[in-house]
């Protein structure tokens, strides 16, 4: 099997809810998510609070308020040799917040959305159904691989 190598930073702004999803491997995630497809990378994630993600999703997305996960696929000039395939910035607050309202525990809420945004730069998308599931099927088989629960298949009960 490929061994991947990635160069992946994980910048905080030192607010509390960066602090608060610091100690997850964030970074473990996003490897596991793009090992399968390239080599090596470069990954910027960026833990950001509310008012910066609602900033960022209103400027590139034209969309009011925060959303979970940004993802930035890197846009190079086809002649230009790089290993860099974007960023990913993640609303910490909106996780946590997410997370207790699905009954989720934030580490596999955050597994997943790492999951979700990596796969964003790879090209996967979810703009029609077909798309959605081919994506969401690619999600939990990444997911199951390090023990995280389907995130979109429903609770019996």
């Amino acid at each position: 099997m490929n061994k991947a190598s990635f160069e992946i930073s994980v910048e905080t702004d030192g607010a509390p809810e960066s602090q608060a999803l610091a100690g997850f491997p964030v970074t473990d995630w996003c490897i596991n998510a793009l090992r399968d497809f390239v080599a090596g990378g470069g990954v910027d994630i960026r833990i950001v609070d509310e008012p910066e993600m609602s900033a960022t999703n209103r400027q590139y997305r034209g969309r009011e308020g925060p959303t979970n996960v940004l993802s930035f696929p890197a846009e190079l000039h086809p002649d230009v040799e790089s290993p860099l395939l974007g960023d990913l910035l993640i609303c910490a607050p909106l996780v946590e917040r997410e997370a207790r309202e699905q009954g989720k525990s934030t580490e596999d809420h955050l597994a997943h959305l790492v999951t979700h945004g990596a796969l964003h730069l790879l090209g996967y998308d979810h703009e029609n159904d077909e798309d959605a599931a081919g994506m969401e099927a690619e999600e939990a088989r990444l997911l199951a691989r390090i023990g995280v629960s389907n995130p979109y298949q429903l609770s019996g009960g």
